[in-house]
């Protein structure tokens, strides 16, 4: 909604970037995290050399009791011998002859050596499996107490996120490369709260030191313009230069806003969108009408956590460019509050000029506008969609904007309820 001086250069996609907001995944624990890693990694090692240990030690055993297929002993003579076993049925058979016997024998020897090797071998993986067990959540706590410095640099990096640039790692133990990092952190946070502190001041004495000379402007060119005996040519300049006044505050205000809306809100409070999108409808009523502009639309409660004031702009900006941005006769301006899939919506529709696809992205850019504006357009300073996403962003939510058909924009905030 918002026009441009110069065609937009295209730009490359934006890079997705790590939103400490966004909703955690369903299951966090099937996340592939260096401590998982490092359990398999532990474990798995672990499993391999058993496993290699396993099979060499089966090896040896079944050598050291393999003595090929010739029996240990074998019967050459006698008479009435008897010999039974439970182990070997087949000799209990007193009809066998000497030959049959050790035959028998040797084949009982040969079972109850591979009985023993696979008893072996079975008892062997049990212990296996148990040890592999023992290891994997040894390697899993110890991965743990290895990965305790960085989980607490994670939540202090989090911390940081939400605009708390107090908070430092100040990680102690051993100066390996852990605390390496931590240190390297905090020096990067003290120098981030530092130039923060710097920004923050210079908006302040930015804020008094521009308004104060626009202020005085503006008051000596009413006190001109009231006097009814000043000419014309005079009376017309100073409507011209007070034009040009209040076009100069609206971007020192539109600036230190866009200023002050670009960290995340600390101090929310309860704010319903319907009451806001409604003061900012009869807010601008009259330019609307001024314009033969209609608005229209439905308003249903949507409450949201944080700052009215600041949401109470996003609603004026969407309603002012919907107004300002319209065709010439019979436009209309839609606007909606709802609240869908457990989040607060505020769409501002309207009819107007077309507008490409490809120049959706650049609308939301300070100074932006579209090729059909130039600089002398008094709609605006070409900040007000940049305000819109900077103050959307602090809440938590985000902006979209889609072409009409036949002309104008669908504006679409999403905000956490």
């Amino acid at each position: 909604m918002t026009v441009a001086t110069t065609p937009a250069p295209p730009q490359a996609p934006p890079k997705p970037t790590w939103d400490p907001r966004r909703p955690q995944p369903p299951f966090p624990w099937l996340r592939p995290t260096i401590r998982i890693r490092l359990t398999l990694l532990y474990g798995g090692m672990f499993l391999i050399a058993g496993i290699l240990l396993l099979s060499i030690i089966y090896l040896l055993a079944a050598q050291a009791i393999n003595t090929g297929n010739q029996p240990l002993f074998k019967i050459v003579s006698g008479t009435a011998i008897k010999v039974s076993s439970d182990n070997c049925p087949a000799i209990n058979t007193t009809s066998l002859s000497l030959d049959e016997f050790n035959e028998a024998i040797s084949q009982c020897v040969d079972h109850q050596r591979q009985v023993a090797l696979d008893d072996l071998l079975s008892r062997s993986l049990l212990a296996l499996l148990g040890l592999a067990v023992i290891a994997f959540a040894f390697g899993y706590a110890m991965a743990g107490r290895v990965l305790t410095p960085l989980g607490r640099i994670t939540r202090t990096a989090r911390a940081v996120a939400g605009s708390d640039l107090s908070r430092r790692i100040e990680l102690d133990g051993p100066d390996d490369e852990l605390k390496e990092l931590a240190d390297t952190l905090d020096d990067m946070l003290d120098r981030l709260e530092r130039a923060f502190t710097a920004q923050q001041r210079f908006v302040g004495n930015a804020s008094h030191e521009l308004r104060t000379p626009l202020a005085i402007n503006r008051t000596l060119l009413e006190v001109h313009l009231s006097d009814p005996n000043a000419p014309v040519e005079l009376q017309q300049l100073g409507k011209t230069l007070l034009a040009t006044n209040e076009r100069s505050e609206q971007l020192v205000e539109g600036l230190l806003l866009l200023a002050r809306s670009d960290n995340e809100i600390v101090e929310r409070k309860p704010v319903d969108l319907a009451e806001v999108a409604s003061q900012a409808i009869d807010q601008v009523h009259a330019e609307a009408e001024a314009k033969g502009v209609r608005i229209r639309g439905e308003c249903r409660p949507a409450v949201v956590q944080g700052n009215g004031v600041l949401l109470e702009r996003i609603a004026l900006n969407l309603v002012q460019n919907a107004v300002r941005y319209n065709v010439p006769e019979a436009g209309w301006v839609e606007v909606g509050t709802d609240v869908q899939h457990g989040q607060a919506v505020l769409t501002v529709s309207n009819t107007g000029p077309v507008v490409p696809a490809y120049e959706i992205d650049n609308l939301f850019e300070p100074f932006r506008r579209l090729r059909t504006e130039r600089t002398g357009s008094d709609k605006g300073v070409g900040l007000g969609l940049s305000i819109v996403r900077s103050v959307a962003r602090a809440h938590g939510g985000q902006i979209s904007a889609q072409p009409r058909e036949g002309g104008g924009l669908v504006m679409r905030v999403t905000l956490p309820v």
